[in-house]
């Protein structure tokens, strides 16, 4: 099982639709993916005694982490980084089981002309840092507003490949 996971948990997120883009991508080469959306998180993990006792809420998104053969994060830019929301995501996982030899590949998404490439490279050595195997081959989206219709799909011949591609090279890599 490969776990989309949305870096964001901002309402009408793009980085959702790209997910569900995705998704459906993985669908198509005949492999399972499912997607963790941060919006989708239990409301009591935010509260600061979480850092020492994690809700059981939370047990059943860790499990699917530690379960996943492979990660792929769907990020947006915002000011020059990935979401605080992700970061705090990320400090919240059992450490160091839940990243450890895990595979991962990234996707960036930005309302910029540079897609995302700063908070895709700042994930990549936090992934590092945590022993993650991290894909090189890395997709950006840039101006996701003008190549997206209204049902969702990407309309972009080119991005659309590149995410076509980057989903039948992890799932090549991850089995």
């Amino acid at each position: 099982m490969i776990e989309i996971i949305v870096g964001t948990n901002r309402p009408g997120s793009k980085s959702l639709v790209v997910a569900k883009q995705i998704q459906k991508f993985y669908k198509d080469l005949g492999s399972d993916s499912q997607i963790l959306s941060l919006a989708d998180l239990p409301q009591e993990l935010f509260n600061p005694a979480s850092y020492a006792e994690k809700p059981a809420s939370f047990a059943p998104i860790q499990n699917r982490v530690l379960q996943a053969k492979g990660l792929h994060i769907v990020t947006p830019e915002y000011n020059g980084g990935y979401p605080g929301v992700l970061k705090y995501f990320i400090d919240m996982l059992q450490f160091p089981e839940s990243f450890e030899h895990k595979r991962v590949c990234f996707t960036g998404v930005a309302a910029g002309v540079w897609g995302a490439i700063r908070p895709v490279e700042q994930l990549q050595m936090v992934f590092g840092y945590r022993n993650a195997y991290n894909m090189p081959e890395r997709v950006f989206i840039p101006k996701i507003y003008e190549c997206l219709n209204e049902e969702g799909e990407i309309t972009n011949d080119f991005y659309r490949d590149m995410l076509q591609k980057q989903c039948q090279a992890f799932i090549k890599w991850v089995n």
